[in-house]
């Protein structure tokens, strides 16, 4: 499977601008060859632009995410939409499942190549440092994963690659891919790598970690998105520019790691 991961420049609180960057992205990605493309955390809105998030939310069936939709369906490509903030409101008296019957989330949604809704995510864990994330949004309650092209895709966001926890679940739900849309900035540029591999390294599986190149008034995201393999090995990464990155993708590759380097398998239970 071709994965390409698109390092979206952004305007704060430009939604219109940003998803056309985001679509003309995703037509690039299929011209390529790509199978899936992976967007980052909040392009939408641009993740530090806090003021605008009431202002831009919608919920499920909103004009943003129906945009994402048609992109996938007009391309013929899975997409991992990236995120966008949901009005968890909207959605519930669309008859969606929320983790709450108001409020804002960190919503990430995966379309298959017909741009049907088949996955979605809220952020888990909210980023309390420097950001106003978790005042104004609601924090998920709930694992993602969907079948595509021979993977099982596990989904999460940016501030979750802290937590080890949360890819051990999706591992143990049989993950073999997981997705992290990001909003990323300077300077902590090898916390971004050293805890993305580390994922990847200690699930034995595919990590695709898609951040933005794109600079706020007080941050700028460092990009760098990431494609590694169950080894820890990088397949391909960006600088800090707008850019697409392309990987491919092999299942066979997850069981010879895992079967040569059975660490999953030796696991044992804590009492």
């Amino acid at each position: 499977m071709r994965v390409a991961l698109a390092q979206l420049d952004q305007t704060a609180g430009d939604v219109d601008g940003n998803v056309d960057r985001a679509v003309e992205a995703v037509g690039d990605a299929a011209a390529r060859g790509a199978d899936l493309v992976v967007l980052p955390e909040l392009f939408t809105v641009g993740y530090f632009a806090f003021d605008a998030y009431a202002r831009t939310a919608e919920g499920l069936d909103g004009p943003t995410f129906a945009r994402l939709a048609d992109a996938a369906a007009d391309h013929g490509v899975g997409l991992l939409a990236g995120s966008h903030v949901e009005d968890l409101a909207e959605s519930a008296a669309a008859g969606a499942e929320t983790p709450a019957s108001e409020g804002l989330a960190n919503t990430c949604v995966f379309y298959d190549r017909e741009g049907r809704r088949r996955a979605v995510y809220r952020k888990h864990h909210l980023f309390g440092y420097e950001s106003a994330e978790t005042r104004l949004l609601t924090p998920g309650e709930s694992l993602s994963t969907v079948d595509f092209e021979g993977f099982t895709v596990g989904m999460s966001t940016c501030y979750d690659l802290r937590f080890p926890e949360l890819y051990r679940r999706l591992a143990d739900r049989g993950a073999t891919l997981v997705c992290v849309p990001s909003a990323w900035p300077y300077p902590r540029v090898e916390h971004w790598r050293t805890l993305a591999r580390a994922r990847a390294v200690e699930n034995l599986t595919y990590v695709a970690a898609a951040n933005g190149a794109a600079t706020f008034e007080d941050a700028t995201l460092l990009g760098r998105s990431t494609v590694y393999d169950p080894w820890g090995t990088t397949i391909a990464s960006a600088g800090d520019e707008a850019t697409l990155v392309v990987a491919d993708l092999d299942p066979d590759r997850i069981d010879a790691v895992r079967e040569e380097f059975p660490a999953l398998r030796d696991r044992r239970d804590w009492d």
